[in-house]
């Protein structure tokens, strides 16, 4: 399945390359929410919130409104994850939360688990170099992907694999990556980074695992 990726900065939908370079701005939010309609899914980030430079809550809110939407970016507790559920988001995307003082945090983990239910919770594996990055992919840790899925696993239905090095550069996902990521866990899983064909996507969707999918659409490569 494509899961259209609308990320939130300054008020504009943006496409940045590794999470840094911002590439592509959009204002026009009828026009893409109007194109994106027709898919099952879409992902929302607020990228302020993810790094803590304020917030796109309002526009956030908007969205969820008129589409179906796992939304993550600055949602680190449990009031948080609440709010952006109760305003119509139907999963809600955690990472940086996920950790403290670079420890996984299964407590808080399961609390999640225990008060949401864990078919809305959708747990980030942001990946740059092998190891995994929090705080808007600024902070990079010890940690790995499979250290996040082996302690997370019981808490979540979905795990969100992007892979930084390749994010936003078009340059295609690394397929063998994401096959070791599929094969350690049961969970449903999502991965982005760099998709830009439907043969991608085929490829992902063989595998059982879901594509989202950014500046290839913005730009045309793929026809939303």
């Amino acid at each position: 399945m494509l899961i259209p990726s609308i990320d939130l900065m300054g008020g504009k939908i943006v496409q940045l390359v590794q999470g840094e370079k911002k590439a592509l701005e959009f204002d026009n939010f009828d026009y893409w929410i109007e194109r994106f309609s027709k898919y099952p899914l879409v992902q929302v980030i607020d990228l302020d919130a993810a790094r803590g430079a304020g917030n796109n809550r309002f526009l956030v809110n908007q969205i969820v409104e008129r589409l179906n939407c796992q939304v993550g970016g600055g949602i680190r507790n449990l009031e948080t994850a609440q709010e952006v559920l109760k305003a119509g988001a139907r999963k809600v995307i955690l990472g940086s939360a996920l950790l403290e003082d670079g420890k996984i945090n299964t407590q808080f983990a399961s609390t999640l688990a225990s008060t949401l239910g864990t078919a809305v919770l959708v747990f980030a594996l942001d990946s740059r170099g092998g190891r995994v990055a929090i705080d808007g992919w600024r902070k990079e840790t010890a940690l790995t992907a499979f250290d996040m899925i082996r302690a997370l696993e019981p808490f979540c239905e979905t795990f969100l694999y992007t892979h930084i090095d390749t994010e936003g550069l078009m340059g295609g996902i690394p397929m063998e990556t994401v096959r070791a990521i599929r094969q350690s866990t049961s969970r449903r899983l999502v991965a982005a980074g760099g998709i830009r064909t439907q043969g991608e996507i085929d490829v992902l969707d063989a595998l059982g695992v879901d594509a989202v999918v950014g500046m290839a659409l913005y730009s045309g490569k793929i026809s939303a």
